[in-house]
Order: structure tokens, then sequence, then C-alpha cells
């Protein structure tokens, strides 16, 4: 963590149901990446089919970046994770998702929304 940035954590439940909503959430991740903050991206329901290579593509939105750059851009320089039990419900093994992104649960994700300093941001 910078002196100027705290660490962002950004999770998204939404997919190609609500593609404004799902754009806003990695556009604002690569935005902070970018920005030099410690992000780590969280994909749940929905937004779990974007661990799977290609998916991300699927997605098209007039006037908005590209979701597989957002995506790159996130993977990168932050962490991208994948909800366990989303995946399971899905039936998304760890060897279908992308090189990069990690697997994990609620432990997880609230040890990292607790952490001092910690911005979180649900969308």
């Amino acid at each position: 963590m910078t002196d100027t940035h705290r660490p962002l954590v950004i999770k998204t439940t939404s997919g190609l149901d609500r593609p404004e909503t799902v754009n806003q959430a990695f556009t604002v991740a690569a935005a902070a990446v970018a920005a030099g903050a410690e992000v780590s991206l969280w994909l749940a329901g929905e937004a779990s089919w974007f661990a799977l290579p290609g998916r991300a593509a699927e997605l098209e939105l007039e006037h908005a970046a590209p979701l597989p750059d957002l995506l790159e851009a996130v993977l990168a320089a932050g962490t991208v994770t994948l909800c366990t039990q989303c995946a399971a419900r899905r039936e998304i093994g760890t060897g279908d998702i992308l090189p990069g992104i990690r697997v994990a649960g609620a432990p997880v994700f609230v040890e990292e929304i607790l952490r001092p300093e910690a911005q979180a941001l649900m969308y």
C-alpha cells in the first residue's frame, strides 16, 4: 500500500444481465490499479463467468472500455478472485479459469475488507 492509496476491494455479482454495473466495477478496478492503488477484484454470482477464457469478450457496452482489456489491467497489477461457492454452483473448476485468477471464499473476502484503511465497494 502506498502512503496516498488505501487498499480497494471491489466485489461484483453482475454479469451479462447487468452490463453497465459490471463494467463500472471493472472500470473502477482498472482505474484504481492505474492510479497505483492495491486492488482486489472479486467475481461472484453472475460475474463468476468472467473468470473463464473468452467470457469477458461476450460483454459489449457502447462507450465503454472492452471488458477483456479491463480484466487484463487488473490481473497485471492487482488480484482477481473467483468466489468458491459461486464457482461450485456453476461447476467451474480451477482448471477452467484464466491464469492468475485465484479461487477463495468468504473468510478471505472478510479478511481483505477488515484490513486497516481498506475500502470495499460492491457492484
